[in-house]
């Protein structure tokens, strides 16, 4: 059996292998969902570096999936080198790139698929396609067969088993990098340790920035 809420690298190759040993294959928000379809989304909260990590996991295992990346982030910045370097990564790699919007606001530019994610959402609007027609990724047709890891936390269940059985009709998997790129059995755990390796990553930017660190 599945152990439960276990969060690293090596468990998410085991849920793309399941999805494999299920038959799903892998889809976008392009269109509404078909029977056999998986909908890989990461929604990036926090950590480029993670997304770029598993970006390259999936690559590695034939998986396409869609990363929602913010533009309103306190901590990454997509005008930056290394934000701009990130989301070509992301294409390069055979990736989607969708907007993770912070409400009300939901502007689309030439970085992003037509395809939106909001940003911890209310109830209200969580689930309200937008007026222009831009697909919400939580709309009716693409969360009816929903899985989320939230706070390093399977409400339902690892989805793992019933991927492998083939039980959904087909499902939209969301997933946040920095839960299974940085080590941590709880949530409080794995946020520490992602900024313990965050101080080191800033010391670079200080020293190519020539800041005197002595």
């Amino acid at each position: 059996m599945t152990p439960p809420d276990r969060f690293d690298l090596d468990e998410y190759v085991l849920l793309l292998q399941a999805a494999r040993e299920g038959g799903y294959r892998f889809a976008g928000f392009d269109r509404s969902p078909e029977p056999g379809d998986l909908i890989l989304r990461h929604d990036v909260d926090l950590s480029l570096e993670a997304a770029l990590a598993m970006a390259e996991l999936e690559r590695a295992y034939g998986a396409q999936s869609t990363y929602f990346l913010m533009t309103e982030s306190v901590f990454y910045n997509l005008a930056s080198p290394v934000g701009v370097e990130a989301i070509q990564r992301l294409r390069d790699l055979g990736h989607g790139v969708g907007l993770h919007a912070v409400w009300p606001r939901a502007e689309l530019d030439d970085r992003f698929d037509a395809v939106v994610a909001w940003h911890n959402p209310d109830p209200e609007y969580m689930r309200e396609p937008l007026a222009d027609g831009t697909p919400n990724v939580m709309e009716e047709r693409f969360a009816r067969h929903y899985r989320s890891d939230s706070n390093q936390h399977w409400r339902q269940g690892s989805p793992r088993d019933d991927l492998a059985a083939g039980r959904f009709e087909w499902l939209q998997l969301l997933t946040h990098p920095e839960i299974w790129f940085f080590e941590g059995d709880t949530m409080g755990q794995t946020m520490r340790r992602m900024l313990e390796d965050e101080r080191e990553t800033r010391l670079g930017y200080l020293r190519h920035d020539r800041i005197n660190l002595d």
